[in-house]
């Protein structure tokens, strides 16, 4: 997927490189480059950005319900009569 960003790259950076003055080349490349491309990739790492958002609630849950069954069990501990 990234081969493909690189290349777009490259073939609009030749495109900016041959216009007539820098100022239509930097908007070349951001018209036809930057802002595309940023789109693009946005809209391509949607699964994986909700995959991952998936994966970290999924670990929070885990985390809290660890938390909560350690202090059951630290609380228990301390009401459990000390025997001398």
């Amino acid at each position: 997927m990234y081969i493909i960003a690189i290349a777009w790259i490259y073939v609009v950076l030749m495109m900016s490189i041959t216009e007539q003055t820098p100022v239509a080349g930097i908007m070349t490349f951001l018209m036809y480059c930057v802002l595309p491309l940023a789109l693009f990739l946005y809209l391509w790492r949607t699964p994986a950005r909700k995959k991952q958002r998936e994966r970290d609630v999924q670990l929070m849950k885990a985390a809290l319900a660890r938390d909560k069954t350690n202090a059951d069990d630290a609380q228990s501990e301390q009401n459990k009569p000390v025997s001398e």
